[in-house]
């Protein structure tokens, strides 16, 4: 009798084996550990359409081995059928099975686009506490405005509260990432975004830039606490002790290009800091308009104005 196929698939199962060990051994699995209800339900999404996948995909891998095996020139056992042309139950599977994985995969993207919508604010029994985020090169400013602080580098949180983001940026496009928590956002000049996300769970979370924006972009990177709210409290009390003010005179100081920069706190911000930094690359978009419509030949438009 042959021996191939069982060692083969032997040596299939090892080398799965291996993968999988390298990996969980080699990094936290963040993504798959989430500590906030959105980071829930988007890796549960993510675990979905990867069984739905493998539906295909092993079954493929294994027939390919076994038939290969199988078939070999040296297997005089195997059974010759160059006549064969048709087959109902191979065609029921080749287009049934696709045909049923999309339609889940349809219904599911349609609910979970409209579930997961980061625009869209979490149910809870507690208010929303709004955050104003801000990306500069390179280093994260966190706004509080119904309290009045801000900090850089350091966002905390309370927990089992919903966290409703206002994101904008002051230089390059980047993107807001707290992968404990699921779900990032872009960050654009001129522009503000919103990302609702909650943290159920204590701890001290990494929080990230996720598209590259520069040489400080590997530094660009905070701290996100998860804190009861007493501890919540002692942080803003902490915050509001420092007597920094953020002006419009400190923050253009704080603004320019620094990398690895510390953490600060500031006791007083600005009130209209954040949309008056979208409000400045609208300004500058509509000058550009303007010297566009200024500079075309007349009876034409210049492309890409606004009309």
């Amino acid at each position: 009798m042959a021996k191939g196929p069982p060692k083969a698939a032997r040596l299939l199962g090892l080398m799965v084996l291996g993968v999988i060990m390298l990996q969980l051994s080699g990094c936290d699995m963040v993504l798959f550990n989430p500590k906030g209800q959105v980071g829930v339900e988007q890796r549960n999404l993510i675990i979905l359409a990867t069984l739905l996948m493998l539906v295909v995909v092993v079954p493929v891998m294994i027939m390919a081995l076994v038939f290969s095996v199988h078939y070999r020139a040296s297997n005089e056992k195997a059974r010759y059928t160059p006549e064969w042309s048709h087959s109902r139950a191979i065609e029921a599977v080749v287009w049934g099975v696709p045909l049923i994985i999309i339609i889940v995969l349809g219904v599911v993207t349609w609910r979970s686009t409209h579930a997961l919508d980061p625009y869209r604010p979490l149910d809870a029994d507690k208010a929303p506490v709004t955050v104003q985020v801000i990306a500069t090169d390179w280093k994260w400013l966190f706004v509080y405005p119904e309290l009045g602080i801000a900090s850089v580098n350091e966002l905390a949180m309370p927990v089992d509260t919903p966290m409703d983001f206002r994101v904008t940026s002051d230089g390059a496009i980047t993107s807001f990432f707290i992968p404990a928590l699921g779900g990032q956002i872009y960050a654009m000049a001129g522009m503000q975004t919103q990302l609702h996300l909650i943290a159920n769970e204590p701890g001290s979370y990494a929080g990230i830039a996720a598209n590259y924006n520069g040489p400080g972009f590997s530094d660009m990177h905070f701290k996100a606490l998860a804190l009861d709210q007493a501890g919540f409290d002692a942080w803003v009390a902490e915050v509001r002790g420092s007597r920094r003010q953020l002006d419009q005179h400190r923050y253009a100081q704080l603004a320019k290009p620094s990398i690895a920069h510390p953490v600060e706190h500031y006791a007083a911000v600005d009130a209209g800091l954040f949309q008056s930094l979208i409000d400045k690359y609208q300004g500058i978009n509509r000058v550009r308009d303007v010297e566009q419509r200024l500079s075309a030949p007349q009876g034409e438009s210049p492309q890409g104005s606004r009309e």
